[in-house]
């Protein structure tokens, strides 16, 4: 089986690059020429990169002919809220121009292959408590730039199958951590502190913002699993929630790290990771996916923690 993953050197593409791997696909994967290879370095000579830039329809034509996929992931996106604020503009270029632009590539070479839509749980922003868990059927409500762009690129997936009869299974992610998350995510940048504090890089203080509002997190290893399968089980045009149905507190996240630590630390606020809104609470409801394709989450987000402030020890040593 030949796979696409546009956005492969980020965080989750090069996951889920690897866990193509080691069921036998081939894969493909695009890049931009600014793109950082760091996540991917272990994989060169395994896998084939392809340049392209998704905001231009003929290169992303020219990745597809190189390619001739089974299956695209497209998760190629400007994935940081606090980014959209301060660039709207290239927010909705890359996240919704880059899909219409994959989409029309796609239909206008005529290829037969499945395509996965990986939109985000930001996607239906504010929920009030009697609305939670999160089913698919709840109302949108986007509250940043980045969620409206997400909203925009879920419903071309819908647009796509309904109008040309594409393969497209659209899903809602909703927080997910690991190894090579980055630093600017916030579980992943407590870890990040912690690791320079415990190496002496940085005085004994962890900067934070919102410690109330409370997210669903799921292991990126789990996250592509279920990407794999919802491409081999679930329905074109249907959107799909994939979470782990518990909600954890930032604060709380905070606190398990630090039981991590080695070394005490400050807590701070630091009024710049603010955000102009936040949404309160994202709890997601997984029983449409779960029922669809057997998938449950088998890393607990503890393990995780670890394994993402490990990986930053290694780094920051290195």
């Amino acid at each position: 089986m030949r796979i696409l993953i546009t956005g492969i050197t980020g965080f989750v593409g090069s996951h889920l690059a690897e866990y193509a791997l080691r069921i036998g696909a081939e894969v493909f994967g695009t890049y931009r020429w600014r793109s950082r290879m760091d996540n991917i370095e272990h994989l060169i000579g395994k896998i084939k990169l392809v340049e392209c830039d998704l905001r231009d329809l003929t290169s992303i034509r020219n990745a597809l002919k190189d390619a001739k996929p089974d299956r695209i992931f497209h998760l190629a996106a400007q994935s940081y809220v606090p980014t959209s604020w301060t660039a709207p503009v290239d927010t909705m270029h890359i996240n919704v121009i880059g899909t219409v632009n994959l989409f029309e590539a796609v239909r206008q070479l005529e290829l037969d292959c499945r395509i996965l839509n990986a939109g985000s749980s930001e996607e239906y922003g504010l929920q009030f408590e009697h609305e939670l868990p999160i089913k698919e059927t709840n109302q949108l409500r986007p509250l940043s730039p980045y969620a409206v762009s997400k909203v925009a690129q879920d419903l071309l997936g819908w647009q796509y199958y309904r109008s040309y009869g594409m393969f497209i299974v659209r899903t809602r992610a909703f927080n997910h951590s690991g190894p090579r998350r980055p630093e600017a995510f916030v579980d992943s940048g407590f870890a990040w502190q912690i690791a320079r504090i415990e190496a002496g890089l940085q005085d004994a203080i962890i900067y934070v913002g919102n410690l109330d509002a409370k997210r669903d997190f799921t292991d990126v290893r789990d996250i592509v699993r279920a990407y794999w399968l919802a491409l081999d089980k679930c329905q074109p045009g249907e959107v799909y929630n994939i979470c782990s149905g518990k909600a954890h507190s930032i604060r709380e996240v905070l606190e398990m790290l630090i039981n991590m630590a080695k070394v005490r630390a400050e807590v701070r606020q630091d009024p710049a990771r603010m955000r102009p809104s936040d949404v309160p609470v994202l709890v997601g409801d997984n029983t449409k996916f779960r029922e669809q394709t057997g998938w449950l989450p088998e890393i607990p987000y503890e393990q995780t923690l670890l394994d993402m402030l490990n990986y930053w020890r290694e780094r920051i040593r290195a």
